[in-house]
């Protein structure tokens, strides 16, 4: 069965017994994993899981995370693993770039472009858009991600998402990961609000009961301190759409409305 991250964490926090013995793979894609509700998801099913990264443009075939590597607890690098995207499918090639699409070292974090015989020619009767999309031959997805030394790719975030504060990029991503490590946090999504020192500054909006400065300790342990979020706000539930996936636009839309109401 497919099923997106959101699918799969409800799944591991029902309650109703599971007997997942006739499933033999469970495939999530959509959007990535955090790794602690890979790693529960897991404990809960089983080594029945493997993941699939790409897009409407080159339909699930920009890289892949078997089974056998999820199953495989005994590695060294598992949980790093659990967090990445997988490494290429053979059938295309895939690079990490700079704004102006030169390849970049292992380790250094850009958009990721891939081409191959399963990306699409371009969009339908929109040229414009298929020449920015595809220019140089690559197409350019708008994720942001970084190689490891071993070929795996791990998604930061939307290009359109990264949150810049007085000049830093700041992946909404690696603080949702923290934050999620709480035990009272459900849901986390971090976005950028717009501020006239620092261009933006980091605002989470968090399902649970966690206190404030329980959130703030967990994320300077974890994270440079400019990182951490200036604002947590507290909400029943985050915007998706109807594969679970947050809708960060209208998150920023919702946050935007509150404050010129406020």
């Amino acid at each position: 069965m497919f099923a997106a991250p959101t699918m799969v964490k409800r799944l591991v926090e029902c309650q109703a017994q599971c007997n997942p013995d006739h499933i033999r793979t469970i495939i999530w894609g959509g959007a990535p994993m955090y790794a602690a509700d890979a790693r529960g998801a897991i404990d809960r099913f089983g080594p029945r899981f493997a993941q699939i990264y790409g897009q409407g443009e080159s339909p699930m075939t920009i890289t892949t995370l078997s089974k056998q590597e999820i199953a495989n607890r005994d590695h060294p690098h598992w949980f790093d693993r659990l967090a990445s995207a997988g490494r290429p499918f053979a059938c295309v090639e895939v690079m990490v770039t700079d704004g102006d699409d030169r390849p970049l070292p292992t380790g250094e974090t850009g958009e990721v472009l891939c081409r191959g015989d399963v990306v699409m020619p371009g969009y339908w009767h929109n040229p414009e858009a298929s020449a920015a999309t595809l220019k140089g031959g690559w197409l350019h997805t708008g994720d942001v991600g970084v190689f490891d030394r071993e070929g795996y790719l791990t998604l930061k975030d939307r290009s359109k998402d990264v949150i810049i504060s007085g000049g830093s990029n700041i992946y909404p991503r690696e603080v949702e990961e923290v934050l999620l490590e709480h035990a009272l946090v459900r849901e986390v999504s971090v976005i950028g609000r717009p501020d006239p020192q620092w261009g933006e500054i980091v605002v989470a909006y968090v399902v649970g009961e966690a206190e404030r400065s329980e959130l703030d300790a967990l994320c300077l342990n974890s994270i440079a301190r400019f990182r951490r979020p200036k604002d947590y706000v507290f909400v029943s539930s985050l915007p998706k759409n109807n594969y679970g996936k947050v809708l960060k636009t209208e998150l920023r839309e919702l946050d935007a409305a509150c404050r010129g109401s406020s």
